[in-house]
């Protein structure tokens, strides 16, 4: 069939404790077989916080692979067949201490569909709660901070926030908010 490969074999070659890879082999649309390697990942979440003064909480971490510290919206690993929605709301009470009254899903994304089988699924968290204390996982620190939603996304067109999570779950949240004033207006 036209565009699809379909898997012959497919060996585990290593496990670790957020993902496993395979060597997969794939039969190719023409009949010829390739190798494809595969991060299998149990997906994620991200959670945009927007404060009734229309700013986002966000937070800044350490990034181990990129060693640097970044700043992202909360976000976190799903664990196996976890509801995503309510995987969000965990993190945000987790990371930044809310919970929400108005939740709104604001899609998927593939991170590298090319070799990862990983999903994020991203949510709108609006009407919050009043901060609570951080729940944060062990090993995990972080700072959480407050940006403007427009100077946010003003960042994410200026390269400041490299996240490829947070710069989608942005735009989408600011062009969503453009639409509904629209409406309204």
């Amino acid at each position: 069939m036209h565009l699809e490969e379909t898997t012959i074999a497919s060996e585990t070659t290593y496990e670790g404790k957020v993902f496993y890879v395979t060597k997969d082999t794939a039969k190719l649309e023409d009949g010829s077989l390739a190798q494809r390697d595969v991060v299998h990942h149990s997906g994620g979440v991200c959670v945009v916080p927007l404060t009734q003064n229309n700013t986002v909480l966000m937070v800044q971490q350490f990034r181990y692979p990129m060693q640097k510290v970044t700043l992202e919206i909360p976000a976190g690993k799903r664990e196996p067949g976890e509801d995503p929605a309510q995987c969000g709301l965990r993190e945000l009470r987790e990371e930044v201490g809310r919970t929400c009254q108005s939740y709104t899903p604001l899609g998927t994304l593939f991170p590298t569909p090319a070799y990862d089988t990983e999903v994020i699924y991203m949510y709108l968290a609006q009407e919050l709660s009043a901060p609570e204390k951080q729940q944060l996982d062990a090993e995990e620190f972080l700072d959480i901070t407050e940006i403007p939603l427009e100077q946010a996304v003003q960042m994410v067109m200026d390269g400041e926030i490299e996240d490829a999570k947070t710069q989608i779950a942005l735009l989408k949240t600011y062009f969503l908010l453009r639409q509904t004033r629209k409406k309204n207006a």
